[in-house]
């Protein structure tokens, strides 16, 4: 009887940490699957962000180009007069 207890105690000990590995190796999976997230919307955000600046820049040129054009207008009807 003795040795069945202390069998009995084994047992409990090994499945109660093979549960807590069990616990913690799904906790970890699961991290790793939200930094895998994480990781493809900051890239999903990063391209976003590149394509934004690069319509503020064509804005930016356009404007430029806008005065640009205005301005030489301007000094072209000021020489025929």
């Amino acid at each position: 009887m003795t040795v069945r207890k202390a069998e009995v105690g084994t047992r409990l000990l090994h499945d109660n940490l093979s549960v807590a590995a069990a616990r913690i190796e799904a906790n970890e999976r699961v991290a790793e699957e939200r930094w895998t997230a994480l990781d493809y919307r900051l890239g999903r955000i990063e391209g976003m962000l590149e394509q934004l600046e690069k319509r503020v820049w064509l804005g930016v040129y356009g404007v430029a180009a806008f005065l640009l054009t205005q301005m030489a207008e301007a000094v072209i009807h000021v020489a025929t007069r």
